[in-house]
C-alpha cells in the first residue's frame, strides 16, 4: 500500500463512520481517488475498506504538514453531503489524535 491509497482509505473511514455513504460523499471519494491517480485495484481496495490499520500507520509517518492537510480533507469529505454527523466528527477527532495532530 502506498500513501495515496492510505489517505483515501482514511477518507473512506470517515465517510462510512455514520453508517451511510451518500452519493455526494461517494462522489467526493471518487474525485479524490482520481486526483491521486489510483488504479482500478487501488480503488477497489479503498471501496472495500481493505487496510485501515495499515493506512493509519503509513499516514502517521508523513510530515506534519501533510497530516494536517489530510485532516482538513477529512472535514471536507465529511461535509460533502451538507452535514457533519456526530459519528464522522468523532472519527475525525480520533484520527487527528492517532496521527498526532
Amino acid at each position: 500500500m502506498n500513501e495515496k491509497v492510505a489517505k483515501c482509505l482514511l477518507i473512506a473511514k470517515v465517510l462510512v463512520a455514520d453508517g451511510i455513504m451518500t452519493d455526494d460523499e461517494r462522489g467526493f471519494l471518487d474525485a479524490v481517488m482520481a486526483a491521486e491517480g489510483l488504479g482500478a485495484d487501488e480503488r477497489r481496495q479503498v471501496t472495500e475498506l481493505d487496510g485501515w490499520d495499515e493506512a493509519e500507520r503509513l499516514v502517521r509517518a508523513l510530515p506534519i504538514e501533510q497530516r494536517r492537510a489530510l485532516i482538513e480533507q477529512l472535514v471536507d469529505a465529511a461535509s460533502a453531503d451538507g452535514r457533519l454527523s456526530a459519528h464522522e466528527l468523532a472519527t475525525i477527532r480520533q484520527l487527528s489524535a492517532d496521527l498526532g495532530i
